[in-house]
Parts: structure tokens; C-alpha cells; sequence
């Protein structure tokens, strides 16, 4: 087992509360800056704590209790999220249930004091060596909202101007925001919220942190971004270092990479996923938490990626016979929390993996002594397809050889020889280890120069293919609305077509010369019903068969019409209307106005023929004459009652000549 023992290569800031309390009024805090090299005190107040971290943004924050930089968890969610994106709060003492500062002080070899600025030099110099846990309140997810910099009411310009400008602005930045996440190959999914000329609001779920994200918040103009961290159900306290001890390690590949790890007794240790994370990072974080004994997959046969994962470790693989179905995944992990699917298909094939050797690992350690290390002698048998035996035994050689003491002159050495020779022994060991790290290093910059030449392949190819989707796409949705215009063109088509059969037998009616109609039927007349008097019913009537100047108009029912319908009417300029049933007195008016003679349909013998309808010339003739008739009476008792009007008057301003 091994633990990384330093993380510092960044600031990192020691804080402790000096005075007061941050329930009460203007606590003081004690500050220790430390790089690993050089330290900084001061006591500033909590909001000059506050501007000293945004302004020197530290990779840690150490305290040994959060709770004296925030009053309950929800100001401790608050100060969480007012941190920098690269900076960690961390309680160096434990998590939910801290231990003495002097007590992990001691363990860990630093120096302790009990005066406020000592405490907080402690709590540096701990987080320094990876001592501690990170505080944490918000997963990887993050929100990306555009909307609306300002209220769509009037502007200057028309209320409609100024709103349809807001929205289109909006649109426009949404898309700039999607553009710069697609270039940055980040995961996301988009709400967006249409309003008139544009979008009112867009939302974008990124899998990502802040500092991942290519977009940073504003507020300009018509438009403003807003950028958050979704929330934790509660605190989550993570431990900075982990051990390093023998795992089963699960890997899901693909454009988000995902691997989990099990310690020996299938014990979930660690998940992790990225979609931005290549081969060789992945390695790196899984030599960061554990050894792998098994690097598994949950589908057969084994992912490219994760044999080149799996060979790097020289592991044993373990794949099932079948690839596991997301049933059987979701009940092997509903006891785990993993924030995707991937994550929960690299713990699925870690914990299948862990099943199928449970046996194995359980017979290998009752074989095992205490003296040595379980972890190493399953690894051994297991990825090394060794015996127990033969295992143990060469652990004991190595133990016996490492236990075997040189000759010794006669004479015992004195205090300066033995420092001599200790140290010789030093410096041989050191420089044998440095030949296996520039071994090792000379390795790993041939395997990144490999890497690299395939990540750039890669990249290439899947910019292509993304090219080749995008294209495919619009001209799928370009199809899709060529379609739809077939549809409407071929619907009105078929519409014009019914008009124009129409048309044709009006035609044939409206003409004297009828070829194909009896001698008895000429002197008829076409008549073109409405089957009531409102406005719907004439539209309906020009859009059958069409209503043109000195028509004859047969309308079924007459009841009813208001001044606009009977305007409308007569903006047709028809030859005379026909009606069953009396009309109103405004309808009435207008006709009359117009000069459009009305009368009743039962004076003319109307034949409907379907849609259509014949009457008699000469009846027709004689209901317009009949109407005259009745006009000009009309009209002479107008003038009539105009004139006695006028009289009427002019005797009541002038009653002295009455």
C-alpha cells in the first residue's frame, strides 16, 4: 500500500478563526499563504478573506473546521459556491467527524500550536501533503443560461421592434454559446424556450465544471449568461490522497470515458468519467487510485482501448460471455451512487468481474500468512498466473536475500565508517531507482509520441464524421420540409382542380349557347346560393364556386346579417339577391344604398342542380322591376319625409312666421 504524501506545486491557504465568531459580529481570521516554500501570515476580516482568495484564486483552502467559515450548510453551500473554479475547500481534520488538529498534526509530523495563526500554518502545511478531505456541494454538471438582459417593454422604438431585437438576440448568443460547446467537444443538452423573433430564454446541461466550460458569465445589453453548478443532495466530503491498494478496475470507453474501481473485498472505492479524457489520462488516474489486479468491460469482445488500459498494467481481463443488458447492470449497481450511465457501466463490470474471481481471491487468502501481503500475492496468481506456493516462496527468497548481511572486517567500524557506508548504500539504491525512472520515462515518452500520433488521427476522423452528421442532418431536415411543401402544393392542387370542375359548369350556365341543353331549358339563368347571411357562408360560397359581378344570389336563410355582412355582400356588385326570410333593417339599408335590387325567391322558380341552381330569366327580370318600382316609392317618400323634415325645422327657428 502507498499513499501519495505531497500535492503541492500551487498555493495553498491555512485558515483559522482568530476572533469573534462567524455566527456573531466581524470574525477575524488568521491566514497562512504557503508554497511549499515560502510562508505568508496575516489577519484579515471575512470579507477581506473573500477578496485575497478571488483575487490569488489558491489550489486549496485548508481549515480544520469548515464550520468557522460558514454558519450552517447552507452558508457553507453559499461560501462553496463563491470560490474559484480551481479552488478546493478542504478539512484537513476528517470529514463529518473531525478529529483534534493536534492529533493529525502529530500523526503527520507537523508542527502544532495552539495560537490561531499555528493552527492555520498546521492546516497548510497538512493539506500540502494531500492530508484531508475536500468539501464539496456541487456535482460535475453545470448550467449555461442565456435569457433576457432586460425588460421587453417599450424601448424607443415600437413595443413589437423592441421585443422581436431582445429575442433575436437572444438567439444569436444561444448559438454562439452551443458553437463554442461543440468546439470544446463537450456533452450537453439544450432547453430552449421560443418567443416571438426569437428565443426568450436558452438553458445548456454541460458535463463539465466551470473552468472546463469555453463561455463565461455576463450581462450585456439585451442579453445576459448565467453560469451554476448544479447542486449535491447535501456535503460531500472526498479525501485528497487515496490508497493505492490492490483493485479490480471496470472501464467503459466511448466519447465519454468512464472507470471504476473495487477493492478485493468488491467494495466500491471510486467511479470517475470524461468525456475529454484520453488514453493516457485515464491510465494516470487509475495509477493515482489503486494497482489493478483485473481491468474489465462490460461487453464482448474486448474494447481496443481497454485491452491497451489492461496490457499497461500487465492485469488479467475479464469480459463477460454475453454483453451485459442495462436490466442486469441497474441491479448489480442500485446500492452504488454514479452521477451518468457510464459510470454505471464501468462499476456493472468492475462488480461482475469481482464476482466471477470472489472465489478465487477468498481461496488465495486463506493460503496466505500474516506476514505478507494479501493484495500482492493475489496479484501475482492472478494476473501472473503463478501458485500460491510459488508466490510465497519467492517472497521469502526476496525476504532472505534482502535479510543477508555482508562479511564484516574484525574490527568493529567506527561512527563515521558506518555513516560512510550507510550512505554509499544510499546513493547506490538512489541511482539504480533513477535508472528504472529514466527507463521508465524514456517508456512513457515513446507510449505519449504513440498516443499522441493516434489522439490526432482520432480527432481528425471524428471531426470528419461530425462534418459528414452535421450535413447529414440539415439535409434530412431539408428534405423533411421540401416534403411538407409537396404536401401543401399538392393539397391546394387538388383543391384548384375541384374549383375549376366547378367553374366549368358555371360556365356552361352563365352562357346562351348551350350545345348540350334542351330547347326548353334556354332563358335560364345560373343562381349561386349562400346558405345563410353572415360572412362565413359567402366566403364559403366564393371559395366553391366563385361570386362575381351581376351574379344572381339566392340566399336560404336572410335572417340575421349585420351592416358589415351586408357590406361585404355588396362589394360583390351583384345583378339581384334572392332571399327566403326577411332581412334586417340595417342589411336592408345598405342593399338599398347600393343599388342592389332584393326579393323574395319565391317570385322565381329556382332548380338546384347539386351544388348549383338555374332560374327562369324572364322571373328574374320581373323581381328586378318589381324592386325598381318599389325603390323609386322609396324614394319619393324619402324626399317626402326629408322635405316635411326641413319645414318641420325651419318653422321651429322661425315661429313668428307660422
Amino acid at each position: 500500500m502507498s499513499t501519495r504524501t505531497s500535492a503541492l506545486d500551487d498555493l495553498i491557504f491555512g485558515v483559522d478563526i482568530q476572533s469573534g465568531d462567524i455566527r456573531g459580529d466581524a470574525p477575524a481570521y488568521a491566514v497562512v499563504a504557503y508554497d511549499g516554500e515560502s510562508i505568508d501570515r496575516d489577519v484579515v476580516s471575512l470579507r477581506k478573506l473573500h477578496r485575497r482568495i478571488d483575487g490569488e484564486q489558491p489550489a486549496i483552502v485548508a481549515t480544520d473546521n469548515t464550520f468557522e467559515l460558514a454558519e450552517d450548510k447552507a452558508a457553507l453551500v453559499h461560501f462553496l459556491r463563491g470560490l474559484p473554479s480551481g479552488t478546493k475547500l478542504v478539512q484537513v481534520t476528517g470529514d463529518e467527524r473531525p478529529e483534534p488538529l493536534s492529533r493529525v498534526a502529530a500523526r503527520h509530523g507537523v508542527p502544532y500550536g495552539k495560537a490561531p495563526m499555528k493552527e492555520a500554518e498546521a492546516a497548510a502545511r497538512l493539506a500540502a501533503r494531500n492530508v484531508g478531505y475536500e468539501v464539496s456541494a456541487f456535482t460535475n454538471t453545470t448550467t449555461v443560461k442565456v435569457s433576457r438582459g432586460r425588460s421587453t417593454g417599450s424601448g424607443g422604438w415600437s413595443e413589437d421592434r423592441f421585443t422581436r431585437r431582445i429575442h433575436g438576440s437572444v438567439k444569436t448568443t444561444a448559438r454562439d454559446v452551443e458553437s463554442k460547446l461543440d468546439e470544446a467537444a463537450l456533452e450537453y443538452e439544450r432547453e430552449v424556450t421560443e418567443k416571438y423573433g426569437g428565443y426568450s430564454r436558452a438553458v445548456f446541461e454541460v458535463e463539465a465544471t466551470p473552468d472546463e466550460i469555453p463561455v463565461s458569465a455576463r450581462r450585456s445589453g439585451d442579453t445576459r449568461i448565467e453560469i451554476e453548478r448544479e447542486r449535491r443532495d447535501g456535503i460531500e466530503y472526498r479525501p485528497l490522497a487515496k490508497r493505492r491498494d490492490h483493485v479490480v478496475v471496470g472501464i467503459d470507453p466511448g466519447t465519454t470515458t468512464a472507470v471504476a474501481l473495487t477493492d478485493l473485498d468488491g467494495t466500491v472505492l471510486d467511479v470517475w468519467s470524461s468525456r475529454t479524457a484520453d488514453t493516457a489520462t485515464v491510465i494516470e488516474w487509475i495509477i493515482e487510485h489503486g494497482r489493478p489486479i483485473v481491468v474489465a468491460a462490460d461487453v464482448e469482445p474486448m474494447p481496443e482501448t481497454v485491452e491497451k488500459i489492461r496490457r499497461s498494467f500487465d492485469a488479467a481481463g475479464w469480459i463477460p460471455q454475453r454483453d451485459l443488458s442495462v436490466d442486469k447492470k441497474l441491479h448489480r449497481t442500485r446500492e452504488e451512487a454514479y452521477d451518468n450511465d457510464h459510470e454505471r457501466d464501468a462499476m456493472a463490470a468492475a462488480l461482475f468481474a469481482f464476482d466471477d474471481h470472489e472465489d478465487q481471491f477468498e481461496r488465495i487468502a486463506a493460503k496466505v500468512p500474516p506476514q505478507f501481503d494479501r493484495g500482492e500475492v493475489i496479484a501475482r496468481v492472478v494476473a501472473g498466473e503463478e501458485s500460491v506456493e510459488a508466490v510465497l516462496n519467492a517472497m521469502r527468497d526476496d525476504d532472505d536475500s534482502e535479510e543477508e548481511s555482508t562479511a564484516h572486517d574484525p574490527r568493529e567500524l567506527t561512527d563515521e565508517e558506518r555513516t560512510i557506508k550507510r550512505l554509499k548504500t544510499r546513493v547506490e539504491r538512489l541511482e539504480g531507482h533513477v535508472d528504472r525512472l529514466n527507463d521508465t520515462v524514456s517508456r512513457k515518452d515513446d507510449r505519449i509520441a504513440e498516443l499522441e500520433s493516434e489522439l490526432s488521427d482520432a480527432r481528425r476522423e471524428e471531426r470528419r464524421e461530425a462534418r459528414e452528421r452535421r450535413e447529414v442532418t440539415r439535409l434530412e431536415r431539408e428534405t423533411e420540409r421540401l416534403k411538407r411543401e409537396l404536401a401543401e402544393e399538392e393539397g391546394k392542387n387538388e383543391r384548384l382542380d375541384d374549383k375549376l370542375e366547378r367553374l366549368k359548369e358555371l360556365w356552361k350556365l352563365d352562357h346562351s349557347n348551350f350545345a348540350d341543353v334542351a330547347e326548353k331549358k334556354r332563358g335560364l339563368v345560373s343562381v349561386k346560393p349562400i346558405e345563410q347571411f353572415t360572412k362565413d357562408a359567402i366566403e364559403r360560397a366564393d371559395d366553391a364556386y366563385g361570386i362575381a359581378p351581376d351574379d344572381v344570389i339566392y340566399l336560404r336563410d336572410a335572417s340575421g346579417a349585420g351592416r358589415e355582412t351586408a357590406e361585404q355582400l355588396a362589394a360583390y356588385e351583384p345583378r339581384v339577391v334572392l332571399r327566403d326570410g326577411g332581412l334586417s333593417e340595417q342589411a336592408d339599408e345598405i342593399l338599398f344604398e347600393h343599388g342592389i335590387p332584393v326579393g323574395p325567391a319565391s317570385d322565381v322558380s329556382i332548380q338546384e342542380i347539386d351544388e348549383l341552381a338555374v332560374a327562369r330569366e324572364r322571373e328574374v327580370e320581373a323581381v328586378i322591376e318589381a324592386w325598381r318600382d318599389r325603390a323609386e316609392e322609396r324614394r319619393r317618400d324619402r324626399k317626402a319625409a326629408e322635405i316635411d323634415q326641413l319645414i318641420s325645422e325651419h318653422r321651429a327657428r322661425n315661429p313668428e312666421e307660422s
